[in-house]
């Protein structure tokens, strides 16, 4: 009988990606959920057996501005306190840290780019180990301050936190292991443009790097995530 994988989608192009083909691996029945959508974070957020939540270019903090956060963190938090399978993409990471009455705050600089992330000694014994060595892509302006009974996996040469796990069953990720860096990276460019020409970053440069990097931390991103969803199986 397959699993169920709810994924709550902020903006279109920004999906699973990489993450699509382990998750059908592991048997998970996937259904996103758009921020468009009527039913967005309305059921019982303990019934799929998987949420993720992904990215997008808002701030978790902007809640008069976007007042589906209010409603989307209430959704997650509900499912935290039952431990149940939940997995943060950049915002959605720190949407996990919000609901679990951690800050979450611009860091004053626009991380944009790919680069190596140095694991700590949790993160080496982590699904994040499949990462060591390899350059991911970092797009972001706020950080979080780590969620009480968290431990911190990761950090890169800007931003401390780049990801947390709790347990077997939360895993938060700051970066974008998922995203494609094929033809497809092309409408991230395209549409978070606004973001990119204010940061000042050379959309050349970034397309190269994407090419460079692409393959490697598509494996990885996929090993990464199949290691995880192993350990689903197992959690206590």
């Amino acid at each position: 009988m397959a699993k169920t994988a709810l994924v709550l989608r902020h903006i279109h192009f920004e999906d699973l990606g990489a993450f699509h083909e382990p998750l059908q691996a592991a048997r998970y029945d996937i259904r996103y959920s758009n921020v468009d959508d009527a039913d967005f974070c309305h059921g019982d957020p303990l019934t799929p057996d998987l949420l993720i939540i992904l990215g997008g270019p808002v701030g978790v903090y902007e809640d008069q501005a976007y007042p589906f956060l209010a409603a989307e963190r209430a959704f997650i938090a509900a499912r935290l306190a039952q431990r149940r399978p939940t997995l943060g993409v950049c915002l959605g990471a720190q949407l996990i840290a919000a609901a679990l009455g951690a800050r979450v705050f611009p860091t004053g600089l626009k991380e944009i780019g790919f680069s190596e992330l140095t694991l700590t000694e949790a993160g080496k014994t982590s699904p994040l180990r499949h990462l060591a060595g390899t350059a991911v892509l970092h797009w972001h302006g706020d950080t979080y301050t780590l969620p009480q009974d968290a431990s911190n996996l990761a950090a890169s040469a800007l931003v401390e936190q780049q990801a947390f796990s709790i347990g077997r069953s939360v895993l938060g990720l700051q970066f974008h292991p998922e995203a494609e860096t094929d033809e497809r990276f092309e409408r991230w460019l395209v549409g978070h443009a606004a973001e990119l020409s204010a940061a000042g970053i050379d959309l050349a440069g970034l397309r190269r790097d994407a090419q460079q990097h692409g393959q490697p931390v598509r494996r990885a991103a996929r090993l990464l995530l199949a290691d995880w969803l192993e350990g689903l199986e197992g959690r206590p």
